[in-house]
Order: structure tokens, then C-alpha cells, then sequence
């Protein structure tokens, strides 16, 4: 072989080693996903805890005859009617009580007749007393007379202002405002004196009446906001008026009662779940979307450098909103995945980028198919 050959023989033989060793390299390792980040911070949060309970009546008042053996000719309220204090919720038939009253009229006016023949005859004996036609001890009987006509006189007004009463009782008038809850009234029944007519919700109000566990209600105190649910989902604001002054030796729970205010959405008798706000507080919290389960724990991914993550198991607190406190596990200000940490691993490498740089109209159902490793 010529001399002149060696050098591009050789040449050849080092470019083809190197694309031989070019070939057996290992590749680049590539970012497992593409995430956002934010830090965990302190926020305000509002303490509270959660109860249930029933609500019920402030007070419910029961209405009913004060009078017995008369039929009812009117009832003039039903039930869910607002109706104000002395307003006239039914009436009996006053026929047999009219005849009363006029017989006790009657019978006054006879007593107060004779009062003034009595009054006449007495004067007179008093008038004789010392001329001798007339002796002490019948002037003492014309005295007697006189004094038991003025006591007839005061029977027959009693009489007469008893029957008076009870024709003041045919109207069954509402003790105090409200809301009538019940009606058993019926017109044409004849009822005894004390039958139930009417139950009214006085003045409308209800309370609720929270189940509170012992170790919570030294927490509590009158005054303390309350937070109840409705029906529909919304929540009303009450007060705490009253705590209860006994524990149940079953459930050891106690009655707490909360003041409510006038809402349609309110029912006695509803079953209703609400918590009580004790203050404000600062605490550490992170995006609730940035924790993730991981063996039955709670945990978040943290930055590492640029492009590392680690797992941190944490320890979870109260939730508010779209943030949830971390109460142990993670320092203030540490920088954590924000969204995506379902799909990543302990040590994945990453690529971090702004939350402007993501596609708004991108849903977390698109995303899902480009949250995978890359191979």
C-alpha cells in the first residue's frame, strides 16, 4: 500500500469510531410533563366548625277556647296566615250568651231597685229614730234591708260582667303576632273550654338548635355567628342566643339555639347543617388542586432546582374556597406543582412554565391526554 494511503485510512477510521460511539450514547432525558407552579403562602382563614340540628319555633303559642259548650260559627285564619296581636282568628255563635247577658242585665236592674226602695225605707227609720213612733230595732232592720239590697246590686254587677266576659270570649283573638302553624278548628263543632283551637309561631321566629359536642361548647358563647344551610343550598346568618345548660348522657352533645332571621327558605321542623364562626387566623395554604393522594396520604410535589420535583407528605387542615391549609410538611414559601401532580412521580423531571403560557380554553379533559411520560 502506498505511503501516501495511511492518513486517509485512518482518518476514515476515527469519523467511523465516532459515529459509533455517537450511536451507543444515551439519549437526553425529556421532562415527564409540563407544569405550573405556584409557592405556599399564608392567608387569612376563617375558623369554624360544623354542626347539625333541627329548627324549630322560638316559641309556639297554643290558642285556645276559653269558654266550652258553644259551636264555632267562623273560622277566619289558616294555616301559614301572618296575623297581628288581638286579631280575631275565630268566632262562636253568641245566641245562648246573648240571652245570658240579658238575664244578667235584667237582674242587676231589679237589684238596684230594690237598693232604692231599701235606701227610701231606711232613711225614713233613720228620720223617726228620735221621735219614738218607731222603735231602734226596726230602724236597725230598715238599715239591715238597705245594706243587703247594695249587696245584690254587687253580685248582680259580677253577674253581669261574668256573662259580659264570656260574650267577649266568642272571639278567639291572637295572643301575640306571628305565624299560624296549626288549625284544628273546624266551624259547627261544639268544643269544651280549654280545646286547642290554633298553635301559632310567635312574632314568626325560629332558631336553630345545634347539636354541639362538650369539647366544643367551651368554644361557644352568646353572640358567636352562625352559618345555616337551607334547603336550596344557600345560608343564612345567625346568632347564638343561648347555650344549653345540659348534656345528653347518650349522645353528650348539647343544645346550642341560634336566633334566625325572617327568610321564606326557613321551615320549622327542617333538618339543617351549619357552622359556628369563631374568628380569623392566619395560616399556611396552598391551591386545594395542588394536593394529591399518594398511599392513602395527602402530599404535593415541590420544585427541586428547575426542572426536579419531590414528594412531600403533608398534613391537611381547614379548607376554604379553592385553598386548603397545610398544617405540617412544607415550608412557607416553598415552590409547589399547581397543577398536573396526578400524573408525575418522586423525582420527575419537569418543565415549569408560566400560567399565561398555558392554552385558557384548555380543559383538565384535554390536558389529560398530554399528562403522560414521555418515553
Amino acid at each position: 500500500m502506498p505511503p501516501s494511503l495511511f492518513p486517509a485510512i485512518a482518518l476514515l477510521a476515527a469519523l467511523g469510531c465516532g459515529a459509533s460511539l455517537a450511536q451507543d450514547a444515551p439519549p437526553k432525558a425529556q421532562p415527564a410533563l409540563t407544569v405550573t407552579t405556584t409557592t405556599a403562602q399564608r392567608t387569612e382563614l376563617t375558623t369554624h366548625f360544623s354542626a347539625n340540628g333541627n329548627i324549630a319555633a322560638w316559641q309556639e303559642a297554643s290558642i285556645g277556647a276559653e269558654i266550652g259548650g258553644l259551636r264555632i260559627a267562623e273560622v277566619l285564619v289558616n294555616v301559614g296566615d301572618v296575623v297581628r296581636k288581638g286579631q280575631v282568628l275565630a268566632r262562636f255563635a253568641t245566641d245562648l250568651v246573648q240571652g245570658d247577658v240579658a238575664q244578667a242585665r235584667a237582674a242587676l236592674q231589679q237589684a238596684e231597685a230594690a237598693v232604692a226602695e231599701a235606701r227610701a225605707n231606711a232613711e225614713r227609720a233613720r228620720a223617726l229614730a228620735g221621735s219614738g213612733a218607731m222603735s231602734q230595732q226596726q230602724i236597725q232592720q230598715y238599715a239591715t234591708a238597705e245594706q243587703s239590697a247594695l249587696a245584690s246590686v254587687a253580685s248582680a254587677k259580677a253577674q253581669l260582667g261574668t256573662q259580659q266576659l264570656r260574650l267577649a270570649h266568642t272571639e278567639v283573638r291572637a295572643p301575640d303576632a306571628g305565624v299560624v302553624s296549626a288549625r284544628s278548628a273546624t266551624v259547627g263543632a261544639v268544643v269544651g273550654a280549654g280545646t286547642e283551637l290554633f298553635r301559632m309561631v310567635r312574632q314568626g321566629r325560629l332558631e336553630w338548635r345545634a347539636e354541639v359536642g362538650a369539647a366544643d361548647l367551651a368554644l361557644l358563647s352568646p353572640g358567636v355567628r352562625a352559618l345555616v344551610g337551607t334547603a336550596g343550598g344557600g345560608q343564612v346568618q345567625g346568632k347564638v342566643r343561648m347555650l344549653g345548660p345540659t348534656v345528653d348522657v347518650n349522645t353528650r352533645n348539647a343544645l346550642v339555639y341560634v336566633d334566625l332571621p325572617a327568610d321564606p327558605r326557613l321551615r320549622a321542623g327542617m333538618y339543617a347543617s351549619g357552622r359556628f364562626v369563631l374568628g380569623d387566623r392566619q395560616a399556611l395554604t396552598v391551591p386545594l388542586s395542588a394536593v394529591v393522594v399518594r398511599d392513602g396520604f395527602p402530599s404535593v410535589f415541590e420544585l427541586q432546582g428547575s426542572d426536579h420535583v419531590i414528594l412531600r407528605r403533608v398534613h391537611t387542615g381547614q379548607r376554604t374556597g379553592e385553598r386548603i391549609e397545610v398544617t405540617e410538611g412544607l415550608a412557607e414559601g416553598a415552590h409547589i406543582v399547581q397543577r398536573g401532580g396526578t400524573f408525575l412521580n418522586d423525582g420527575d423531571l419537569v418543565r415549569v412554565v408560566q400560567e399565561s403560557e398555558q392554552n385558557p380554553a384548555q380543559t383538565p379533559a384535554s390536558q389529560a391526554p398530554a399528562a403522560t411520560k414521555t418515553k
